[in-house]
């Protein structure tokens, strides 16, 4: 017997890795950033600049997986309010 579908389940299986990975790795380099931001004492423009960069991709990136929501990952990833102004997704930072 012939079933068209079996032929893809390992496809699916390995595209479903390979989703988990990339969000893996944007959620360390956001983990970078952020961290980052907080140490910053020069240059704080730029690190704030790259965290507000590599924030929004791991959204977007987030998003495309289905995961709508963010805001547990906003605080289990301690991403501060000034990074998430900078993106729209609050109109001004906590205090």
């Amino acid at each position: 017997m012939v079933r068209p579908d079996a032929g893809t389940t390992a496809i699916d299986h390995e595209i479903l890795a390979e989703r988990a990975s990339s969000l893996g790795a944007a959620e360390k380099r956001v983990g970078k950033a952020v961290a980052a931001l907080a140490a910053a004492t020069g240059d704080r423009d730029a690190c704030l600049a790259e965290a507000r960069k590599v924030v929004w991709e791991y959204f977007v990136q987030r998003e495309l997986v289905g995961f709508r929501k963010h805001t547990d990952v906003i605080q289990d990833l301690s991403i501060p309010g000034e990074v998430l102004v900078g993106l729209g997704a609050i109109s001004k930072a906590p205090r």
